[in-house]
């Protein structure tokens, strides 16, 4: 399989810049750069973008993140390694992830969990976190951008 078009961020540089500007208003909210990142590991992981899994995952490696934890997202309900805050973070992830999959996407208790670790305006940056990488998500995989790929000139 190869990509169907090079590379679409970069095939559109207005995109682009907006779409790393809304990125960015995710920052600063307080939340710790390792909780986006292992967020965006399991949106991607639902999502099927290796290229952002790839991503996210580097970006916890050079944070020192343990291998471990890295290893567990996608079963962090099954492992040790996540505090309470980091776990309601990547619930909310799933459920905004999965919309479709019920007919109250992100439930009342999920919500609730998320609240009672973070703040409004911590909040607003998960949600706007989660909005991201299900973008590029979503980029990625209708133009089927690979991990890895490098294209022949």
């Amino acid at each position: 399989m190869s990509p169907r078009i090079k590379n679409i961020a970069l095939s559109s540089p207005n995109a682009l810049n907006a779409l790393l500007a809304f990125g960015a208003a995710a920052d600063g909210g307080g939340i710790p750069k390792i909780t986006h990142e292992l967020m965006h590991v399991r949106a991607s992981q639902i999502n099927g973008c290796a290229v952002c899994i790839e991503f996210a995952a580097r970006a916890l490696q050079e944070a020192g993140e343990r291998p471990e934890r890295l290893l567990a997202v996608a079963a962090w309900r099954e492992t040790p390694y996540f505090n309470e805050s980091e776990r309601a973070a990547l619930a909310l992830a799933e459920s905004a992830t999965r919309l479709s999959d019920r007919a109250d996407p992100v439930p009342d208790e999920i919500w609730a969990e998320a609240a009672r670790h973070y703040s409004e305006a911590q909040l607003a940056s998960l949600v706007i976190s989660i909005a991201a990488i299900n973008t590029w998500n979503r980029l990625n995989v209708v133009t089927r951008q690979m991990a890895g790929y490098v294209p022949n000139p």
